[in-house]
């Protein structure tokens, strides 16, 4: 049966939640495991991210019985505690640049609720980051991980993933720290980065870098319903992301096929990869090896900057200037939404 899953509620609503359907019954409820992925989600003090901050803890409604997944609809709810609606009245009908304000309006007939971005708010993302942790526990069954990391925040990048080699250790490494890179010299100078930009009063983006490993081989179609139209669906769900790549990606264009095909070999009696180009995947069909992909975040259009703009109501431009609490960057926050994402799209592969 398809995985499903509804994502409801808006930023400043009283709650925000998500419908998971068809999740297998009899997974262990790890409420450790899923309040720690949360919390990796959550703004942290220092200038870092958002002043917004929220306890975000999940209240399950169905789907859960003695601690077990039923196998019926799963439904969580994350109650809003910390809004200052105040923030946005005075914007209300001022378009934010590179913001679904616009559209939004548009597509609902100036009916939607525009505090705090509304349904189009990155605080949308906690309830796909529960949806997503339940996710990762039903993989773990099957002996599935799935990790990401920072791999590039503005003009810094942080050391790649080996492609070929990807433990799950590693993965769970790097979500142990507070903020998600290989290298730790490399994030502190991505940290000084965000800083500046906080400082200017603008902000900035970056490559998340998602890896899966201990995928089998033969899971997934041609066309359509091939492993990367999966998971790239459930990506570009989440906001700020403008772009993704498999593999080596874009990288192709510029290279000979004899330098970049991924020629095969035995190990351990198994067909492997020596190389890992094609990130895990071929004919939309997993390899056997570790899938491998980098999503693009775009810099948070929320800025304390002047930007023209045009006002929804009266039609006329203006000079917007956005006060209130938004992140000078959302890549350490987001790495886990990827995540979650990703996880998502492989449950539902192996459904």
């Amino acid at each position: 049966m398809e995985l499903r899953y509804s994502i409801f509620g808006e930023s400043h609503g009283p709650a925000i939640g998500v419908v998971v359907e068809n999740l297998p019954s009899g997974i262990p409820m790890d409420m450790d495991f899923i309040t720690h992925e949360l919390d990796r989600r959550r703004a942290r003090k220092g200038g870092l991210s958002t002043s917004r901050l929220e306890g975000d803890v999940p209240e399950i409604l169905s789907g859960v019985f003695e601690g077990k997944t039923t196998g019926t609809p799963l439904c969580a709810v994350i109650r809003n505690e910390n809004t200052r609606s105040q923030d946005y009245t005075r914007t209300k009908d001022l378009a934010r640049p590179s913001h679904a304000d616009f559209t939004g309006f548009v597509r609902y007939a100036g009916c939607n609720d525009y505090r705090g971005g509304g349904h189009f708010s990155g605080r949308l993302t906690a309830p796909l980051v529960f949806a997503g942790a339940v996710a990762k526990l039903c993989l773990r069954e099957k002996g599935i991980t799935v990790g990401g990391h920072i791999l590039q925040l503005a003009e810094q990048r942080d050391t790649p993933f080996d492609p070929t080699d990807i433990s799950p250790d590693l993965l769970e490494r790097i979500a142990a720290k507070d903020f998600s890179v290989i290298d730790d010299e490399a994030g502190e100078r991505m940290k000084e980065i965000i800083q500046s930009a906080r400082m200017s009063r603008t902000s900035v983006g970056g490559i998340i870098q998602c890896a899966i490993t201990g995928m089998p081989v033969g899971i997934g179609s041609p066309g359509r319903d091939s492993i990367e139209s999966l998971i790239a669906r459930n990506i570009f769900a989440v906001p700020a992301v403008k772009g993704i790549e498999f593999g080596l990606g874009f990288g192709f264009a510029s290279t000979r096929g004899h330098e970049v095909n991924d020629q095969m070999g035995l190990k351990d009696g198994r067909i492997v990869s020596l190389t890992n180009n094609n990130g895990g995947i071929l004919g939309g069909i997993t390899s056997g090896m570790p899938i491998v992909f980098q999503a693009v975040i775009k810099p948070t259009a929320s800025i304390s900057l002047p930007q023209q703009t045009v006002n929804l109501r009266t039609m006329e431009e203006e000079t917007l200037e956005i006060h209130g609490r938004h992140d000078p960057c959302i890549l350490a926050r987001a790495t886990v939404v990827i995540e979650a994402a990703a996880a998502l799209s492989v449950l539902e592969a192996m459904n």
